[in-house]
């Protein structure tokens, strides 16, 4: 098939949804498809740089550009699912949090408001006419039915280089590698921190814009011989942190799905994350190869101090947690299998 895959892109702005991308690229052309990426440049705000990106993306006719008949269009982010062709799948990894699930948790905003009605429109007609909905989790399967009365078909794909993660005799400390962003809540752990009674540490990989508010809180709350803060650090290095771990947090707000829970359970690591936290409750169950606790400092804190203190169980469920990934059959082979059925 020549297929061609719709997405976004911010210059400069790079993260998990560049490895979904590029991924789903490599495995149709492996696969033997002819298959090509369109990006659409995005930005968040101002709101009148959203409506004409949707404008523009509704325009666009990709059934047979300069006379090239293209066979399927699988798009993977907003706006690009405006685009039109007559065989338009949506692979879709979220809507534009901004004016959904996230609104009431920003300062109030009569443009937002006004951008959540057209960009609600804008989403019931493009997705609503597509010719197979799927989603990059149950979650974001969720949020189309509850905000748009959609229905969306899971379909999960690994984290890039899966073969690579491995385990290693555990050390102790708990690692958590992420964007540093409110929507992350390293802060969460930080505080639960103060209330630890175990010497097992608290080593957070990655950068953003509430780097310096962590360091602020590390510094406020005494904890800075407990909570380490690597930055950023290479691909081998993530691997080696996660496979010399005790276990990995991931205690993020309504994640959509959330590599993070993959890679840990891909390195035989058991994961703990919270109530609240969207997409790893689909793959994490409590006790049996993770936890799942309430979003409370004090709550996580005796959560960490019952891993430290019973190491046996923790590698048991890590080991658990690996068998779980083999079970749910995520691969590029069965995504491709998926996106080009007839």
């Amino acid at each position: 098939m020549r297929i061609l895959i719709a997405a976004t892109v911010t210059p400069f702005l790079h993260g998990g949804a560049d490895y979904h991308i590029q991924g789903l690229l490599n495995a149709l052309l492996e696969a033997g498809h002819e298959a090509e990426l369109l990006r659409l440049p995005f930005r968040f705000e101002p709101e009148e740089d959203v409506l004409r990106t949707m404008s523009y993306a509704g325009q666009l006719d990709m059934a047979k550009p300069n006379g090239i008949a293209i066979d399927r269009v699988i798009s993977l982010q907003f706006p690009a699912w405006g685009i039109r062709h007559p065989d338009h799948w949506a692979w879709i990894m979220h809507q534009h949090r901004a004016v959904y699930e996230l609104h009431e948790r920003l300062p109030p905003s009569a443009e937002r408001n006004r951008l959540r009605d057209d960009v609600v429109a804008f989403d019931n007609r493009t997705l609503g006419r597509a010719q197979r909905l799927f989603a990059n989790s149950q979650r974001v399967a969720d949020r189309l039915v509850q905000y748009n009365g959609l229905h969306a078909t899971p379909l999960y794909h690994p984290p890039t280089h899966a073969e690579r993660f491995f385990c290693a005799e555990p050390e102790p400390y708990i690692f958590y590698p992420s964007r540093i962003e409110s929507l992350k809540r390293q802060s969460l752990l930080v505080e639960a921190a103060q209330y630890m009674r175990s010497p097992l540490r608290i080593l957070i990989a990655g950068d953003g814009g509430q780097l310096p508010a962590l360091h602020e809180q590390i510094a406020r709350l005494g904890v800075a011989d407990r909570v380490r803060l690597l930055g950023r650090i290479s691909e081998a290095e993530k691997l080696a942190f996660y496979a010399h771990s005790t276990a990995v947090a991931f205690p993020a707000f309504d994640e959509d799905y959330g590599y993070i829970t993959l890679e840990a359970m891909l390195s035989s690591k058991p994961v703990l994350t919270c109530t609240d936290s969207g997409g790893p409750l689909e793959f994490i169950r409590h006790e049996e190869n993770g936890w799942v606790e309430a979003p409370d400092a004090r709550a996580l804190a005796e959560r960490l101090d019952w891993l430290h203190a019973h190491r046996n169980e923790v590698i048991q469920l890590g080991q658990a947690a690996r068998a779980s990934y083999t079970e749910k059959n995520i691969s590029w082979q069965n995504v491709v299998s998926q996106l080009t059925q007839k």
